[in-house]
């Protein structure tokens, strides 16, 4: 099935359940109010929004509406628990290259993970509001999955049963305020600002076959001011699945319902269908070149980012920003 949230004046949104071709939608606070509500309480209610989707894809409803008239809210607008991993080493083996560094065997055994700001998250037509082109603006298109409750300790096996929700995400990076932070040896802070979400997260069985063992085996499409920049699929070359990363984020801890958990920039080796932020496309051109030649994105650019099933369909609905200057 499919959920969104819809703004409804508060902070959490209103739960809805959007159709297979995310035309229309139809409200459940009979289940539950708020998606965090929904995977409270996942065991009760999974059951219940699977009879409504089922419904809503024959025209039973009549509750139904047009879901392209309302605004969408990310679908779970602020979660308990954020954390971005870097699934792609073959994207951090390239920045490292692009800079003369080496990258350490560990990195290929061990996942790079962050934790990052979840007390809003934005909707998939929200702008990205930063203060100045100087911050050298950046987009992240990666896949993040919604979890229930996580036992710490758990095995990557066993947490592949803990994934109940996917989706595909923007989580836009301020690359030059990354050094100063990083030197300081303390992790990201300033140059992450909000993360934005598709329209939409759906079921595990909306994805079929294409979801397999943890990973995600489709081209994520990112295309800044009408150009394609890249297709990579993201199940080839995703050194750790999500199994793994749930895993690796619950090692010390549980993890409560209603986790989000990045998989890191969608990256191939070589980059043969193209990238996924400008800072890879800088770094091929690093080597090539010897100089980085395409800017970072500035006020006005506008990035769109969509997953497609076999068919050509919108899995997920469409990311669709404009970079616009922060007002204060």
């Amino acid at each position: 099935m499919k959920l969104a949230s819809i703004d409804n004046q508060t902070r959490d949104g209103q739960l809805v359940v959007v159709n297979k071709e995310l035309t229309k939608a139809v409200k459940v606070p009979q289940i539950a109010a708020t998606m965090q509500a929904a995977i409270d309480n996942w065991s009760a209610t999974e059951s219940q929004l699977q009879e409504v989707y089922a419904q809503l894809n024959v025209n039973k409803l009549e509750s139904a509406f047009d879901f392209s008239t309302v605004k969408v809210m990310a679908p779970i607008p602020r979660a308990y628990h954020w954390a971005d991993g870097s699934a792609y080493v073959t994207h951090v083996e390239l920045v490292r290259k692009a800079r003369n560094a080496q990258l350490p065997e560990s990195f290929w055994t061990d996942p790079l993970m962050y934790m990052g700001a979840s007390d809003a998250f934005i909707g998939a037509n929200d702008a990205i509001e930063i203060e100045t082109e100087d911050w050298g603006i950046d987009f992240e298109s990666e896949v993040a999955v919604i979890t229930d409750d996580v036992p710490a300790g758990v095995s990557p096996q066993e947490a592949l049963t803990h994934i109940k929700l996917v989706t595909i995400i923007n989580d836009v990076s301020l690359r030059n305020l990354i050094p100063n932070e990083l030197s300081k040896q303390f992790g990201f802070y300033q140059s992450k600002p909000w993360t934005t979400f598709a329209p939409v997260v759906v079921t595990l069985d909306e994805l079929k076959e294409e979801w397999d063992n943890g990973k995600l085996h489709l081209p994520l499409y990112s295309t800044l001011n009408g150009q394609l920049i890249g297709s990579p699929n993201a199940g080839v070359d995703m050194t750790f699945d999500f199994g793994q990363l749930v895993a690796h984020a619950a090692k010390t801890r549980s993890l409560m319902a209603g986790t989000v958990i990045g998989s890191g920039t969608v990256a191939n080796q070589g980059s043969p269908n193209g990238s996924s932020c400008l800072a890879e496309v800088r770094c091929l051109e690093v080597i090539k070149d010897g100089k980085a030649s395409t800017p970072f994105m500035s006020f006005g650019d506008r990035i769109e980012i969509e997953m497609k099933d076999k068919n050509g369909h919108s899995i997920f609905g469409k990311i669709n920003q404009v970079v616009t200057k922060y007002q204060k």
